[in-house]
């Protein structure tokens, strides 16, 4: 399958200000560029992941997972290219303190690596306490060059985003690989963590649960001056009845930019299907799909409308400035007026 065999229709705006960009809070208003319209830049993905921007080279990386592999946009010359295949179902990428490509992987690798400058792998983490770990899903790096990363069960549930496995792990966390090379689990009683993030003085820690109840939640920890130690956990946002949040970066003010689906609109009761409790969507779930933005309280004050669920998105651009969004089978764009934390 190349990138052409499947494109997402997408007619963009043709007029500004586009309303795809909507201002919930008055304090959403400094961030919209007036002129700044939502681009659809590449499409053809199965489920589009983990976007990681490399300002030396111009281009974003962004894993296509079903389709095993990391595509490469290159915003200068707008091409898109597979720049790895297999990519063991690489889920979430980030950039280490050297500029290495960090990955997650769902398949029988089960594992955070680096990529190293000769193209070589590093293991950073591939188990813990003896067991192998989940499936990793999400990863950042600190700026004392610690890796932390979730890790739930998703890529071992079924075939379709790794392969089908049973847990060895008691509890899906949220790890923390010392720069020393030991893993310890910082995080142990979320369901599913998810996306993660810091904010940009580091002293916060925020994370996903993907499969808290009643409500998905965004989690927020106070890093202790050792770097690694958490505490005063508090639920920074409920999703309540309006989607679900999945991978997220953070701006410099401190705002987080969150991918967001319709996930979260649920029936309050579960129905059975196929001996499984589930819980079924409800209204209009393609209401829900897009990026949210919230600021450091917690307070919803935007949304960037798109026509697919938004998995995970990354600053970059030669200003670092420029909102990429890995959102199913597309890539979004969007120029505002903050900078992507780094």
């Amino acid at each position: 399958m190349t990138p052409a065999d499947t494109v997402f229709p997408y007619t963009p705006n043709q007029r500004y200000p586009d309303p795809a960009i909507e201002i919930l809070d008055p304090s959403f208003v400094r961030y919209r560029i007036m002129s700044s319209t939502l681009e659809q830049v590449a499409s053809g993905m199965r489920w589009a992941e983990g976007p990681v921007y490399f300002p030396e080279g111009g281009y974003v990386l962004v894993s296509d997972i079903p389709n095993n592999r990391i595509m490469k946009y290159d915003e200068r010359t707008g091409a898109f290219t597979v720049y790895r295949s297999p990519s063991n179902f690489a889920n979430g990428n980030t950039r280490d303190r050297q500029g290495l490509l960090v990955t997650c992987e769902h398949s029988v690798t089960r594992r955070v690596v680096r990529t190293e400058a000769n193209g070589s792998f590093t293991v950073i983490a591939d188990g813990f306490e003896g067991k192998r770990l989940n499936a990793p899903n999400d990863v950042i790096v600190k700026s004392d060059g610690s890796v932390w990363f979730s890790d739930p069960t998703f890529g071992i549930l079924g075939n379709w985003e790794g392969e089908k496995a049973t847990p060895e792990q008691a509890t899906t966390n949220v790890y923390r690989v010392d720069p020393s090379g030991a893993v310890e689990a910082v995080i142990t009683d979320l369901q599913q963590p998810n996306g993660l993030a810091f904010s940009p003085d580091e002293r916060r820690l925020y994370v996903v649960e993907s499969r808290a109840q009643p409500h998905r939640a965004i989690w927020a920890y106070d890093v202790a001056a050792d770097g690694r130690t958490l505490s005063n956990k508090k639920k920074l946002v409920s999703a309540d009845d309006h989607g679900a949040p999945d991978g997220f970066r953070v701006d410099t003010d401190g705002n987080l930019w969150c991918g967001w689906g319709s996930g979260g609109a649920l029936q309050d009761t579960p129905t059975e299907m196929h001996g499984r409790q589930v819980y079924l969507p409800r209204g209009r779930p393609e209401d829900l799909d897009g990026v949210k933005i919230f600021n450091a309280a917690g307070k919803p004050i935007g949304f960037i409308r798109l026509p697919e669920r938004c998995a995970n998105v990354t600053f970059g651009g030669p200003k670092n400035n420029r909102l990429y969004m890995a959102a199913s089978h597309s890539l979004y764009a969007l120029t505002v007026e903050v900078q992507g934390a780094t």
